[in-house]
């Protein structure tokens, strides 16, 4: 029985071709299969650091953590009965979020998916929670007038 240090470790190798070019810049990749280890994933566009790399973590991922104080100041407010004010600044902190991933080149890790699906994604929650908010009874800040026909279209007997 061998020793263990005779034992070479090896470490597991893919069988198929491996997308990423070599360090001569000859892509390895000659199939069409995917490889069947995935060794790394591609940042999202714009997911580089929003400060320096010097700079300290919290300076880094500063867009996200503006969005996330706005959204957890607007649920904290949810919670105290000042259910408009705080759904509001939900709403209004993704739609910051969505201005923030449009005009800045790096967001951190506010870049969760391409750049275009993320300014849609945070723009059309940030846009349906607003109006969600106006709209809440009683007395609504923003009356749609079909709305009330849909209700009562929906209820009939």
């Amino acid at each position: 029985m061998p020793a263990e240090d005779d034992r070479t470790v090896t470490e597991p190798t893919a069988r198929d071709a491996i997308s990423a070019p070599d360090a001569e810049g000859r892509p390895r990749r000659v199939t069409r299969r995917f490889p069947l280890f995935t060794r790394d994933t591609a940042r999202p566009e714009g997911g580089g650091r929003a400060a320096p790399s010097d700079a300290p973590a919290p300076a880094r991922q500063w867009p996200v953590l503006v969005v996330l104080t706005a959204v957890a100041l607007g649920l904290l407010l949810t919670a105290v009965d000042v259910f408009r004010y705080g759904t509001l600044l939900v709403g209004a902190a993704l739609l910051a979020g969505a201005a923030l991933r449009w005009t800045l080149p790096g967001v951190g890790m506010l870049a969760v998916r391409s750049r275009f699906t993320d300014i849609v994604t945070y723009g059309v929650l940030g846009l349906a929670i607003v109006l969600l908010a106006m709209t809440a009874q009683p007395h609504p800040w923003l009356e749609i007038p079909f709305l009330k026909d849909t209700l009562h279209f929906t209820l009939t007997k």
